[in-house]
């Protein structure tokens, strides 16, 4: 849509050039306060808005970053990427969102895609084959090309890139040692990741919580398969054979899992069992009974992660790399009241 003025119309209004109209709009020093005041007031007045083509192809850029994310499945990350279309959309950059399905292949012909010139700077979590299998080749090859990566979420990936994320070890090391603290010693883990990635480190927090404060680690307590039909048969025949004091679930479908089979089994929560997860912010407290919650503060993940990579965009060199952690908080609600 076309702008209601033009820079050389709002020129001949004020009668001074093209040249002192945009110097004047972007607060050069070589224009007069007094002028720019005049500049920005008329300007403000028609509601003037600068074309972004123009000014991106003026920088050499595109104006677009992209945004890699594994799935939607899981509403952590839509809450990604509407912290990231907040934050981008505020600094003047529009957003290109691709999923991957979990699919390395997949994630490898969307960087691809991505290299040739059709964003400044890409976000990106990755693929759960991708950490299987530890080949980040199509991530270098980005950085070759001088094209800014940040990696978001699943960040333990041994590169040399900025990251955002949460410690994964410690948020479910705290989660035990919480119901620790409450005299309880039978705890179990479901988890639906499996054993890479993100699954990987929350089952070490939980393993480190077990050992240093003197919790039974009984390998039947450990319930991980990304099997569901799996998971749930495993977790049935747990609850079924012992008295079970607590349940973590450790994303969020093993954590909406862990609830239902608890029920299924006659299992009253709270009361009998104390159960604490990974759910969506909005929904945890609508569920029968409401799900206490790891919180990963998801939106200011995106946010963060945009400021970044923008930064990086704007300011490619002299800037060290940065692993930005975010503190989780624990969200008590029925499912761990005592």
């Amino acid at each position: 849509m076309r702008s209601k003025i033009t820079l050389k119309e709002l020129a001949k209004l004020l009668n001074v050039s093209v040249s002192t109209v945009s110097k004047s709009l972007n607060d050069s020093p070589e224009i007069s306060p007094k002028t720019v005041q005049r500049v920005k007031e008329l300007a403000e007045l028609h509601k003037y808005r600068p074309n972004p083509t123009a000014v991106n192809l003026k920088r050499n850029r595109t104006g677009n970053i992209a945004v890699i994310v594994p799935n939607i499945a899981n509403t952590f990350f839509a809450k990604v990427l509407g912290g990231v279309e907040n934050e981008a959309r505020k600094l003047g950059f529009q957003v290109i969102t691709y999923i991957t399905n979990e699919s390395i292949k997949l994630e490898q012909q969307i960087t691809e895609l991505v290299s040739n010139g059709l964003v400044d700077g890409l976000l990106i979590s990755v693929s759960e084959e991708t950490q299987k299998l530890k080949d980040y080749d199509h991530l270098f090859r980005l950085t070759e090309y001088e094209i800014p990566v940040v990696l978001f979420d699943r960040i333990n990936v041994d590169m040399e890139l900025d990251k955002v994320g949460v410690d994964d070890k410690q948020s479910i090391y705290n989660a035990v040692k919480f119901l620790h603290s409450k005299n309880l010693k039978k705890i179990a883990l479901v988890c639906a990741l499996g054993d890479i990635g993100l699954g990987k480190q929350r089952i070490e927090g939980f393993e480190n919580a077990c050992r240093e404060l003197d919790i039974p680690l009984n390998k039947d307590f450990l319930i991980i398969s990304p099997d569901t039909a799996t998971l749930k048969t495993k977790l049935d025949k747990l609850l079924q054979v012992e008295e079970m004091q607590a349940l973590i679930g450790l994303d969020y479908l093993s954590t909406l899992l862990a609830s239902r089979v608890a029920q299924e089994n006659k299992l009253k929560i709270p009361e009998d069992i104390k159960i604490i997860g990974y759910v969506n912010e909005d929904f945890a407290p609508f569920l029968l009974p409401s799900i206490s919650y790891v919180d990963q503060h998801p939106v200011a993940m995106g946010e963060i992660a945009a400021s970044l990579l923008i930064e990086r965009i704007q300011k490619p060199k002299g800037k060290e790399i940065i692993n930005k952690i975010l503190n989780t908080e624990f969200v008590h609600l029925d499912s761990t009241r005592f």
